[in-house]
């Protein structure tokens, strides 16, 4: 009578420990996930200050965290772009296509990088393939990086179909940072600065705001 019993604590005993090195790893697991979130709070807002180099550091250490979402970290690839770390920006623009490709500002991020180290040229060769953005003018400024449309056209295309007022105000920053960004590339830094100083006096709550904000910065400190 006594080894049935002594086998029915073993088995318990059993499960007892398989449940508390479950929970131990969701909670560790859960830890990890925190921390990883944490890091890219951090990194956002090292960007917003204006301290590239932490921003890389800590975009980085989420990825070392999280290896599944480096795909995702198109935050990364424009921190890298301002660090000056053109390759390892490209690169990351490359990686984020396999996550969605049909975003038109990841191909003219690796186009702007691409364009840093190899000259335009060289970028407008491969733009990486979009074939869809339904945002307006996404497209537009996709043509444009193309060589296939003015940045007139761009603008146009902004105000195409009469936009309600906060419609308008997003399709406007977006064709002003990117023609901006277009300028800059070519080296007009005057027009680049016109375009992405008029597009950051159309505020709004987005990450892409503060980079058009740090992109004026720089701007006005070369003039």
């Amino acid at each position: 009578m006594g080894e049935p019993s002594r086998l029915l604590g073993a088995q318990e005993a059993a499960r007892l420990l398989g449940e508390a090195k479950k929970t131990a790893a969701e909670e560790e697991s859960g830890e990890a996930v925190r921390l990883a979130a944490a890091y890219h709070l951090r990194g956002w807002e090292h960007f917003r200050l204006g301290k590239i180099d932490e921003s890389v550091q800590d975009f980085e250490q989420l990825v070392r965290m999280r290896p599944d979402l480096e795909p995702h970290q198109w935050e990364l690839g424009i921190s890298y772009y301002y660090a000056g770390q053109f390759e390892k920006g490209a690169r990351q623009f490359e990686l984020y296509q396999y996550y969605d490709d049909n975003d038109v500002e990841n191909s003219v991020w690796r186009y702007l990088c691409v364009a840093r180290r190899e000259g335009i040229q060289k970028a407008g060769e491969s733009p990486l393939p979009i074939q869809h953005d339904p945002r307006v003018p996404m497209m537009q400024i996709y043509d444009l990086f193309r060589a296939r449309l003015s940045p007139a056209e761009v603008l146009k295309a902004a105000h195409a179909d009469s936009p309600g007022a906060e419609d308008l105000k997003l399709r406007r920053f977006y064709a002003q940072l990117y023609i901006g960004l277009f300028y800059d590339a070519e080296g007009n830094q005057k027009l680049a600065r016109e375009h992405i100083v008029a597009a950051e006096q159309h505020r709004l709550s987005h990450y892409m705001w503060d980079v058009a904000g740090y992109h004026a910065t720089l701007l006005r400190q070369q003039k």
